[in-house]
């Protein structure tokens, strides 16, 4: 039997001994984004003046970022749970966050005097965004790892490197509707560091959990 054939048999086993991985992961988005949630509600919560902030264009752009970046990912974790290498217009739209915020950093950098950059940069909120993003990760990070460690993932790294990253998109969404900085250049930079640092670590999670 040649090693696809091997694959795709052990796929097929997997398949009719427990529902597919798609429902398995929609139960782990449901039940760790209401953990996130009620944590954040019990801690956080939105922003006092989320009313008029939605009615800004910089606080919209952020929201838009931010549930971009958790959809693009969540989608990743949907293909990565099975032993092929993940490929095809999911790993594609991952970029679209990026370059969205890319643009929204040069719109900034054009439209606020360059005195106001570094203020603007640092914000008001930097240590509570890094470490309410990766707590707020770690209900949902886990229920994906007990979801991938039922698949085949081709590489347990890449699969918790994923899982971390859209669990940590998740966590940013929530988190966003409390951040009082909408500054793209606070966004740029204080956000990517907190998901960074869970999807590193759910690569290292990965590496030892899942395993197959």
């Amino acid at each position: 039997m040649r090693t696809d054939d091997l694959v795709q048999a052990l796929v097929a086993d997997r398949a009719t001994a427990q529902s597919p991985l798609g429902a398995q992961f929609a139960w782990a988005l449901g039940v760790g984004l209401v953990l996130s949630a009620a944590g954040f509600l019990l801690v956080l919560g939105p922003r006092a003046d989320i009313a008029r902030a939605v009615a800004t264009v910089r606080f919209d752009i952020k929201i838009v970022e931010v549930i971009l970046l958790a959809a693009t990912a969540f989608a990743l974790v949907l293909q990565i749970g099975r032993p092929v290498p993940a490929r095809g217009w999911r790993t594609v739209a991952l970029a679209a966050a990026p370059a969205l915020l890319l643009v929204t950093v040069v719109a900034e950098l054009l439209a606020v005097p360059s005195n106001q950059w570094l203020v603007r940069l640092v914000g008001t909120n930097s240590r509570v965004c890094l470490t309410a993003i990766p707590l707020m990760s770690l209900p949902l990070l886990a229920a994906f790892m007990v979801v991938l460690r039922r698949g085949a993932p081709a590489s347990g790294a890449v699969a918790g490197a994923v899982a971390g990253l859209a669990a940590s998109g998740l966590a940013a969404m929530l988190y966003a509707t409390h951040c009082p900085d909408d500054s793209p250049l606070f966004v740029a930079v204080w956000y990517p560091i907190a998901i960074a640092g869970v999807t590193i670590a759910g690569a290292l999670l990965g590496r030892v959990l899942l395993r197959w």
